[in-house]
């Protein structure tokens, strides 16, 4: 299975043309086309600080047991 990956602009109307060549032994197969919104750098920025110290939770290293002693190299 390949899997090709095409950026593309939603237009000033609101809809997306795509036009992707797969070639002739692809001919008459099901695809699956599956859409996603990429965030300018701006968005992307605001999402990460949105979440920047809203951790209601404590920090708690659990108890890490008892070192092991070996036995020394000679």
């Amino acid at each position: 299975m390949e899997r090709v990956e095409i950026n593309s602009r939603v237009g000033n109307d609101g809809v997306l043309h795509l036009d992707c060549p797969m070639g002739a032994d692809d001919a008459n197969r099901e695809v699956r086309v599956i859409i996603e919104i990429i965030p300018t750098p701006e968005e992307w920025s605001q999402r990460i600080l949105a979440n920047a110290g809203t951790w209601q939770g404590d920090f708690v290293r659990p108890d890490q047991g008892k070192h092991v002693e070996r036995d020394p190299l000679s």
